[in-house]
């Protein structure tokens, strides 16, 4: 390896960029980012593993860490934020996509014959909070002015803000997406019993005969409010559903129980809050595929896995967790005698970073106000708000499914996994391994997560040329 001067680099990534590359074994380190696909926070681990012939104990293949150029494996972080890795976001659309297409079409374990199955698609919106800036539309298309009498762009910072602040119901807004979840459990709930009403069947006669299966996505508007989109198919108990479980009849029901649902807050605070469901709630029927219809098994695939990878920060707050890790957002800890001693991390606020502070606007400020405000009383301390501050309050998963609807996600991994691990055994040229005789020993720590300032330019290289080479083959290139 030649010695280099870089005294004269002023950039400390381009330094390690170059001491990166003068690395006698730079090609494997290339290798492993390029392997990675461009991931911006790879994990990091540290270990061994071996693979033992058990019937004449014979290792038939080792590998350590140790003798990467870096000392350690990288493994890509999986994340499916955009707004953390865009690399394994996408990962996760295409995950999310065949996921939701094997729902509607078949395929991956699912029977081909759900395509004929009843099938709708459901957006559940939030109530209002107060008014607020928006584009509304003429019934052309076209745009009318605000409520403040101006036209704004799509691009303007006032869209989805409050009109006036100062009467806008934050505390409603933030327990409308603490409580998000619960109120679509209960709308399964009232679904299933709306089903069975208007077949004129009791409910245990309809459950012996119909299955509701769903899959859904959350996604935030600007106002900071998260709603639902939904995929919901009737399907049969052990065979395709009867003819009088029609699409129509899932349409009512889908209506009815949306209408139908409530949950009561109480608190001394905000006094008693009764949550549901908006006004503007949207139900289409899924056409199949290959048709002219709008709304058919490959689009609402597509429109579903677009929003997987969006969290809050599509609304303009942020990606991270606030509270401060030390004392777990508390402000202090507990001395071995119970005393409570001020957390010197946070200066008692329990908040990683002090929210006059944060990077956002106005709006999200105060809804993330409004969650350490609300999370510190004792009625609402089972919700955590503080924890979830920075998700304006909601808790719970960004896409779900019943279990009978499709494939799951690990599924697909797994079987993305066993296809990389054969690649890499044929490419090794290592005979094919008997599962009865072969046993797999290894062992690893975590060591962190992310780049060298030099690695992180080569992965920003790699993903850079595959966004370009998967722009070029999309606009028709070969």
């Amino acid at each position: 390896m030649v010695t280099l001067d870089l005294r004269q680099v002023a950039s400390p990534a381009v330094r390690d960029l170059l001491h990166l590359v003068n690395h006698p074994d730079f090609d494997r380190a290339q290798q492993q980012i390029e392997r990675l696909g461009g991931c911006t926070e790879p994990v990091r681990l540290t270990g061994q593993t071996t693979t033992v012939d058990t019937t004449t104990g014979e290792v038939l293949r080792s590998y350590t860490s140790s003798d990467e150029p870096t000392g350690s494996l990288l493994t890509a972080c999986g994340n499916r934020r955009a707004s953390r890795c865009p690399a394994c976001s996408r990962l996760y659309a295409a995950d999310t996509y065949h996921l939701i297409r094997a729902g509607l079409s078949g395929g991956k374990t699912v029977p081909d014959t759900v395509r004929t199955h009843p099938r709708v698609f459901v957006t559940l919106t939030p109530p209002s909070f107060g008014p607020v800036h928006n584009r509304p539309t003429t019934p052309g298309g076209g745009i009318r002015p605000c409520r403040c009498r101006k036209l704004h762009e799509p691009t303007d910072a006032l869209v989805g803000t409050p009109l006036t602040p100062a009467t806008y119901d934050y505390a409603g807004a933030v327990l409308f997406n603490a409580h998000a979840g619960a109120l679509w459990a209960r709308f399964t709930t009232y679904l299933r019993r709306e089903l069975a009403a208007r077949l004129g069947m009791t409910q245990k006669a309809a459950h012996a005969v119909l299955r509701v299966s769903f899959a859904k996505v959350a996604e935030y508007q600007q106002r900071g409010l998260v709603h639902f989109h939904a995929v919901i198919r009737l399907d049969g108990t052990s065979q395709p559903p009867p003819p009088y479980a029609t699409a129509a009849v899932l349409t009512n029901a889908v209506r009815a129980a949306a209408a139908r649902v409530r949950v009561t807050v109480e608190s001394d605070a905000v006094g008693e809050r009764e949550l549901s469901w908006g006004e503007q709630l949207d139900v289409r029927e899924i056409a199949a595929f290959g048709t002219d219809a709008e709304f058919t098994d490959q689009a609402v695939a597509a429109y579903v896995a677009k929003y997987a990878t969006k969290s809050a920060d599509a609304s303009g707050t942020l990606d991270r967790s606030l509270f401060c890790r030390p004392c777990q957002g508390r402000g202090a800890t507990l001395l071995p005698h119970g005393t409570p001693l001020p957390c010197t991390a946070c200066d008692g606020t329990g908040q990683a970073r002090p929210l006059p502070r944060l990077a956002v606007a106005r709006h999200v400020r105060q809804m993330i106000r409004t969650c350490w405000e609300l999370g510190r009383l004792p009625e609402f301390a089972e919700l955590k708000l503080w924890k979830w501050a920075h998700m304006l309050g909601f808790r719970g998963h960004f896409s779900t499914k019943s279990r009978a609807y499709s494939t799951t996600l690990g599924a697909l991994r797994a079987a993305r996994r066993a296809w990389r691990t054969e690649q890499a055994r044929s490419h090794a040229g290592l005979p094919e391994p008997d599962p009865d005789t072969t046993l797999v020993v290894g062992h690893w720590t975590y060591l962190g997560s992310g780049y060298s300032p030099g690695a992180a330019l080569l992965a920003a290289a790699v993903w850079h040329r595959r966004e370009l080479e998967r722009r070029f083959i999309a606009e028709g290139g070969c």
